[in-house]
């Protein structure tokens, strides 16, 4: 009887919505197109709320409605954009952390690892690096329940909670069972992971979100520099960076530009929703020569950031294309304590463009997102008169194509065979050199290959697969017969040989190694500054800057 009332219920109050809805309608006036929108709603809301009652009445196994409301909820929202998603009260936590970096916690990243979970990486002079927690350490129980075979997304859960309450771990360290207790604290991800000098005048700041403390870091960051260390020129990085708050964009423009600058503009379906954004403070520096890193994952506030400084011919910009979203999205309370996270308007750089690149009210016959079609795509001017366009991301002034990982370094890498011997590493090694200098020793290279030589790895390289694909399509066509000795030679040659690709691909196995040792001692920090002198992306920036005749070149378009 219970269920039964709360099935009831339930459509009773999708019922009043309908009722008052469908009221609108009782009017004798000319229907227009408003009223004929209404109707849809109204006429919709009844299938929906009619298609519920039968499932909570008649389906053969017992539904759950939160759950099931929740699907449907999500499988409407998916026809619209990745971006427009509902948060209900028990994701809230986690849409806070997007917007703020902060979160109650241990500070730790963790990772999946068959059906265990390990630290992967604490954060510095975070409760789990306070409290000894190392990377490679795997979790057991945490506050004396079993954690075995839990997902990551699930043991999130557990490790996160208030400041200053108390939790314990039971975890495994290369054989042994240990167990510590502490607090857990506030947790906030640095927008600035790192910033320093790259040489005497060229200054470099790392910024990996755009949540509410953004601009504060870089400002920060940018006297420091400059105080301390003379900065004359700087190289702002903003690669594999998804975006966050468009205010904080506005803002860390308005460190390089003047005051009452527009930086950006917004147009949506409603007229409130469209809106400039200038800037409102005074400028850092005015004249500072200012490079910009961006690659495919440079999204949202990166791409206005990127793209307002290049039109405003401010900033020379380099490395690859960026991701393209010119979306901007407000989140607005629903009940419950739930969230609706929606998209209101596209953005516009001040020469106007949008660099949108999926058109998501356009699907082809699949049903698959289509790209802005070239014949739509427009060509804007910046300040200087150089040509841009949208509808495809920002455009990098300098090309730097990107670097992939062969074939046996991403095995390495998605087996965790270098995440072990790196783990392995530490614990035999309690001190290395700092982080800019560590480089492992060609007997030290020696070992991991005999590592993993022993560890059997079975691997393909894209040539051979490639090459067996062209062989099934010539055995189709009738072609193989005569073929077949020139492709044995070639399958031959193309065959991986992990010994011989160890020594093949050294150099890049070798720093990806490195790196993970590395983050072992000075964490992610240590991470960025490691990579710093092998960056091909850096390499370029330091040549454009330290050319003042080609920096201006690049920026006047002449």
């Amino acid at each position: 009887m219970i269920a039964i009332n709360k099935r009831l219920a339930s459509i009773v109050t999708i019922s009043i919505v309908t009722t008052f809805l469908a009221g609108v309608f009782m009017s004798t006036r000319p229907i227009n197109e408003t009223d004929k929108d209404l109707f849809e709603i109204s006429k919709n809301i009844r299938i929906l709320s009619g298609v519920y009652d039968k499932l909570n009445t008649y389906y053969v196994d017992e539904p759950q409605p939160g759950e099931l409301m929740k699907k449907g909820i999500d499988a409407m929202l998916s026809s619209l954009d990745p971006y427009t998603v509902y948060i209900p009260e028990s994701r809230i936590e986690d849409y806070r952390y997007m917007t703020t970096g902060q979160y109650g916690g241990i500070g730790s990243m963790i990772q999946a690892h068959g059906d265990s979970i390990l630290i992967s990486e604490p954060y510095k002079n975070s409760p789990a690096d306070k409290a000894g927690l190392k990377a490679g350490d795997v979790l057991l129980e945490v506050d004396g329940e079993n954690v075995i075979g839990k997902t990551a997304k699930e043991m999130s859960v557990f490790l996160k909670g208030g400041a200053g309450s108390e939790l314990s771990i039971k975890f495994l360290r290369q054989g042994a069972i240990k167990n510590v207790t502490f607090e857990r604290e506030e947790i906030k991800i640095p927008d600035v992971p790192y910033f320093g000098m790259l040489d005497d005048k060229t200054g470099y700041v790392k910024l990996n979100s755009f949540t509410k403390t953004a601009s504060q870091e870089v400002g920060n960051a940018l006297r420091n520099l400059k105080d301390s260390s003379a900065m004359q020129q700087v190289v702002f990085d903003l690669r594999g960076n998804g975006g966050g708050l468009l205010s904080e964009a506005v803002n860390i423009v308005n460190f390089f530009v003047p005051r009452d600058q527009l930086v950006v503009f917004t147009k949506g379906r409603i007229e409130n929703m469209n809106r400039d954004y200038k800037t409102r403070n005074a400028p850092f520096d005015l004249d500072m020569p200012v490079v910009v890193l961006v690659n495919d994952h440079s999204a949202s506030a990166s791409e206005i950031v990127s793209g307002a400084l290049q039109d405003l011919d401010r900033a020379v910009i380099i490395g690859e294309r960026s991701y393209g979203k010119g979306l901007v999205q407000q989140t607005k309370e629903i009940e419950f304590g739930s969230l609706v996270k929606l998209t209101v308007a596209k953005y516009y750089t001040p020469s106007g463009r949008c660099i949108q690149k999926l058109d998501y009210s356009n699907r082809d016959e699949n049903g698959k997102v289509t790209e802005v079609p070239d014949s739509l795509i427009a060509t804007f001017k910046t300040v200087n008169g150089r040509e841009v366009k949208d509808g495809r991301g920002v455009d990098p002034d300098i090309e730097v194509k990107a670097e992939y990982f062969s074939s046996l370094s991403t095995k390495l890498v998605g087996e965790y065979h270098i995440f072990n011997y790196a783990t392995a590493y530490a614990s035999k090694n309690k001190t290395i050199a700092n982080a800019e200098d560590f480089h492992l020793t060609d007997q030290e290279y020696k070992e991991f290959s005999e590592y993993i030589i022993s560890k059997k790895i079975d691997y393909t390289t894209l040539s051979k697969q490639q090459l067996e694909d062209l062989k099934e399509v010539a055995k189709e066509e009738k072609y193989l017969e005569d073929a077949q000795g020139e492709f044995d030679a070639l399958l031959a040659k193309l065959t991986p040989s992990l010994s011989k690709d160890l020594i093949r691909y050294k150099k890049e196995i070798k720093q990806i190694l490195e790196n993970e040792i590395v983050s072992r001692y000075y964490y992610s920090e240590g991470r960025i500054i490691h990579v710093l002198e092998a960056d091909k992306d850096i390499e370029e920036a330091l040549k454009v800057l330290n050319d003042s005749a080609r920096y201006s070149k690049i920026l006047s378009g002449k």
